[in-house]
């Protein structure tokens, strides 16, 4: 063949070649006009970088008035309403000449303090009932000796008054209450706001209820396990445009995460991944999985949407007018001392 003819005919095919790859590329979901373009830091990564929040009704659990993981636009509007009637009764002013409320009853916050949301949440555009999407039935899998540590040790925090460290994190100011700092990382009654700082090497997980930080190191190996932390170990790794933490070496005074309906046992042996993707300009995906063999009869995992918030994260200076802990221990002091006199 000719040059300029075999040259000619390269350049057709070329050219054919070209358009073919064009056409699969504009006809392929990453590439189409809606598919949406996470920001990038400095040096290429995506960008989580924000003001979050988890604030919503929906909770770890799902509740037991409700059935199924996905609800309908109705199905989420008529269970919140359900809720939201229930906080707006309980915020009512106290009656001065009701009884006394039952022993061991004495209330807790009203609507004031609460921020606690007023909607379930939607992820992946679908509203949720729960956070927890295996098992299906939408409940932590304790097994026995996984619920009788769960039991015993939501008891003692309960109900100890004469050891302060015994009781929870959160009333001794040392981590938030249930899981808010976590991993995992869960909403609760109020300060459900958080802030991710990235550099290259290091992610700062930054939650507002006692200004809890976690550092997750890039492309690190684990501490040994001798090296207990407060949230335990974590380091990070991409996945195309997932940030996937693994977490192992948890502080054993964390197993117990007291907070309501939501309190959780984790142990210090389990593993906890989480997976974090930014899927809007207003919205990250926060997915895990938490492997706990002694506590749970198989891993299980959960999926929830993190927020842009309006606000930045405030000041939670959880000593200033902390008058829990010295009333509890008091009290543990009076019980000593009248079973003494017996």
């Amino acid at each position: 063949m000719h040059a300029s003819m075999k040259s000619a005919l390269t350049g057709l095919i070329l050219a054919v070649a070209s358009t073919h790859v064009a056409a699969a590329q504009e006809s392929s979901p990453a590439s189409s006009a809606g598919a949406y373009q996470q920001p990038r830091t400095s040096n290429g990564l995506p960008d989580l970088q924000g003001h979050w929040t988890n604030t919503s009704l929906t909770s770890l659990e799902r509740p037991r008035d409700l059935s199924s993981l996905m609800l309908t636009e109705e199905q989420a509007q008529r269970a919140a309403q359900v809720r939201n009637t229930a906080t707006a009764r309980d915020s009512e002013p106290t009656d001065p000449n009701s009884p006394a409320p039952p022993a061991g009853n004495v209330g807790g916050y009203n609507q004031f303090w609460i921020d606690a949301g007023s909607s379930f949440a939607k992820v992946n555009g679908e509203y949720r009932s729960s956070w927890i999407v295996e098992p299906a039935d939408g409940k932590v899998p304790y097994n026995e000796a996984g619920q009788k540590l769960f039991s015993a040790s939501m008891t003692s925090q309960r109900n100890e008054t004469s050891d302060p460290e015994v009781r929870s994190l959160g009333e001794r100011c040392l981590l938030g209450f249930g899981s808010s700092g976590g991993p995992p990382m869960l909403n609760v009654s109020y300060n459900n706001h958080y802030q991710i700082v990235q550099t290259p090497e290091a992610i700062v997980l930054y939650s507002e209820m006692i200004h809890d930080a976690r550092i997750v190191r890039i492309n690190a190996q684990h501490l040994p396990s001798t090296m207990r932390r407060w949230m335990g170990d974590s380091i990070g790794r991409w996945e195309g445009t997932t940030l996937v933490v693994e977490t192992i070496n948890m502080h054993p005074q964390e197993s117990m995460r007291v907070f309501y309906g939501q309190s959780l046992y984790v142990s210090d042996e389990a593993t906890i991944t989480e997976r974090f993707t930014r899927v809007s300009d207003t919205q990250l995906l926060y997915r895990f999985e938490i492997d706990d063999p002694s506590v749970y009869a198989r891993p299980w995992k959960a999926e929830m949407s993190f927020n842009a918030a309006d606000q930045n994260s405030f000041e939670y200076a959880c000593h200033e007018g902390n008058y829990s802990m010295p009333g509890i221990l008091a009290g543990g002091r009076l019980d000593e001392r009248l079973v003494r006199k017996k």
